[in-house]
C-alpha cells in the first residue's frame, strides 16, 4: 500500500448520514490493494487539461500512482454509454450533479464515506456544497472545482467617477442603484444578453435560481428543484416576476426583448465603452473570459464586482448560486482512494489556481494562490456565503433543466407566455418516472 493511500485510509467513514444505500459494499469493507494506475475521465481539454494534470505532478511523484486523464467534450453522454457497457473509468468528474445521481442510483458509484473522511471535508467546503451529489441517504461524489454565479460585474471607473454605492446589501437597495444610475446618465442600468444558440435560456434559469433562493430561502430551493414541490408553485411564480421586474424596457440595455438576441458573451462590452451603454451584470466567475482583451489584462483596475444582495424580508443570510465539478469514483480500491482524496482535498488545484479559471471549494485554500484580488474577491463570495446552492436547473431532470425550463424563460423574455403559464406549462410537462426526493436524498 502506498504511503498516500495509507493516509487516506486513516479516519474515514465519518458520515453522520451514512446509510445502507446503494454502491459497493458497506461502510467499514476494506479496499482492494490498487494497481498503481488510476484513470480519469472528464470534460476538461486544451488548457484546462494541461492545468489538471499539472495540478496532479506533484502528488503522482509522492505517491507513485500514476494518473491517466482522457478528456471527452462529450463527457455527459460518454459517461452513460461506458456505464452502459460496463466500461468505467476509476473516477468521473461529472460537471453535474445529475449525472452522479443518476448513477448513484444504478448502484455504480462508490459512496464517498466509505473511502474518506467525510467528516473532514465537509469542514472545510463551503457550506452546502457537499450535498449536491446526495442520494439515499449518502453522498456519492466530492467537489473538486467551484464556481461562483451570484456576481454582479460593473465598470469601475464609471462607478468611481459618479460615486455609486457599490455594496448595496438588499435587492431593494439594488434597485436603488439602478434607479439612480439612469437618472445620472439616462443609460439603462443593467447589461443582460441570452443568445446562446441552441441553449438560448439558460441565463434566464440562472436569474429565477437567484431570486428562488434570496425570496424563500434554500429549503424552498431545494423543495423546488427536487420537484417536492410543484415546479407552478406560487413562490415559483414570484421569483420569476421578480427577475421581469428587474429586466424592463427601460432597464435593459436593447429592452426586454433585445435580451433574447444579444449573445450572452457580449452582454458587458457596451459598459467598458467610453460612453457606457450599461453598467451592470449579473453573471458568473467565467464572464471574465469574454471582457475585451484590454480588460481582461487589466481586471483590477478596470472592473469592479459585488455579491447579487438578499432580500431584505426574504431569506436571513446571503446565498451564493453556482455549480462545480464533482469528482466520483467507480472503483473501490487504495490507488483510487487516494486520488480521491487529494482531489477532495483543499491542496489540490495550485497551478491551475495561478494559471487562472480555477475556484477550489474550500474555505481552507491558499488565496494568495489565485492570480488576482477580483479572482480572490469571487473566491471569498464563495467561502463567506450563508448557504451555497447548485444551479438548480443541473440537478432537474434534462427534460426540464435543459429543455422546458430553457424554451418556458425564453416564452416569458419574449412576452409570449406570463410567469403562470410558463411555470404550468414546465409543470405539467415533468418527468412522470421522475419521482422526488426528501431532504436525506431518497425517492419518496
Amino acid at each position: 500500500m502506498t504511503a498516500a493511500a495509507a493516509l487516506t485510509l486513516t479516519g474515514c467513514l465519518q458520515n453522520p448520514e451514512a446509510a445502507t444505500g446503494g454502491g459497493f459494499g458497506g461502510v467499514g469493507a476494506e479496499p482492494e490493494e490498487g494497481d498503481g494506475v488510476v484513470s480519469i475521465l472528464g470534460a476538461f481539454g486544451g488548457g484546462e487539461e494541461e492545468q489538471f494534470n499539472a495540478s496532479l505532478a506533484e502528488f503522482e511523484e509522492e505517491s507513485g500512482i500514476d494518473v491517466q486523464y482522457v478528456s471527452d467534450q462529450d463527457f455527459t453522454n460518454t459517461i452513460q454509454v461506458r456505464a452502459d457497457a460496463g466500461d468505467l473509468p476509476d473516477i468521473g468528474l461529472f460537471p453535474q450533479p445529475g449525472g452522479v445521481l443518476s448513477l448513484a442510483e444504478r448502484g455504480l458509484l462508490v459512496p464517498i464515506d466509505s473511502m474518506l473522511d467525510y467528516d473532514e471535508i465537509e469542514s472545510t467546503l463551503v457550506n452546502g456544497f457537499l450535498d449536491s451529489a446526495r442520494y439515499d441517504g449518502r453522498v456519492y461524489a466530492a467537489p473538486m472545482r467551484m464556481a461562483v454565479k451570484s456576481i454582479v460585474w460593473y465598470p469601475k471607473q464609471a462607478f468611481e467617477e459618479n460615486g455609486w454605492d457599490a455594496e448595496p446589501a438588499t435587492l431593494e437597495e439594488l434597485d436603488e442603484l439602478a434607479a439612480q444610475i439612469q437618472e445620472d446618465t439616462d443609460t439603462p442600468p443593467w447589461c443582460i444578453g441570452w443568445q446562446s444558440d441552441q441553449a438560448t435560456g439558460w441565463v434566464g434559469t440562472d436569474w429565477v435560481e437567484e431570486y428562488m433562493l434570496r425570496l424563500h430561502g434554500p429549503d424552498v430551493y431545494d423543495d423546488w428543484i427536487y420537484h417536492r414541490m410543484p415546479f407552478n408553485d406560487e413562490r415559483v411564480v414570484e421569483a420569476v416576476q421578480a427577475y421581469g421586474e428587474l429586466a424592463t424596457d427601460d432597464d435593459v440595455l436593447g429592452g426586454s426583448r433585445g435580451i433574447l438576441n444579444t449573445p450572452f458573451a457580449d452582454a458587458m462590452t457596451p459598459a467598458f465603452n467610453e460612453d457606457p451603454g450599461c453598467y451592470l451584470m449579473r453573471q458568473g466567475n467565467f464572464a471574465t473570459g469574454f471582457f475585451p482583451e484590454d480588460v481582461q489584462e487589466n481586471l483590477d483596475e478596470e472592473v469592479g464586482i459585488f455579491t447579487f444582495p438578499p432580500a431584505a424580508d426574504g431569506f436571513d443570510g446571503q446565498p451564493i448560486l453556482g455549480g462545480g465539478d464533482l469528482a466520483a469514483a467507480f472503483s473501490y480500491d487504495t490507488d483510487t482512494a487516494a486520488v480521491m482524496e487529494f482531489l477532495a482535498s483543499d491542496q489540490f488545484g495550485g497551478p491551475w489556481a495561478q494559471a487562472g479559471g480555477w475556484l477550489s471549494p474550500h474555505t481552507s485554500f491558499d488565496a494568495s494562490l489565485y492570480p488576482d484580488d477580483t479572482t480572490r474577491q469571487i473566491a471569498e463570495m464563495g467561502y463567506t456565503s450563508d448557504v451555497f446552492r447548485y444551479d438548480g436547473s443541473d440537478v432537474m431532470p434534462r427534460e426540464v433543466g435543459s429543455g422546458s425550463f430553457w424554451t418556458g424563460m425564453v416564452d416569458f423574455q419574449s412576452g409570449s407566455a406570463s410567469a403562470q403559464e410558463m411555470v404550468d406549462e414546465i409543470e405539467n410537462g415533468w418527468p412522470q418516472s421522475d419521482e422526488p426526493m426528501d431532504e436525506e436524498g431518497e425517492d419518496q
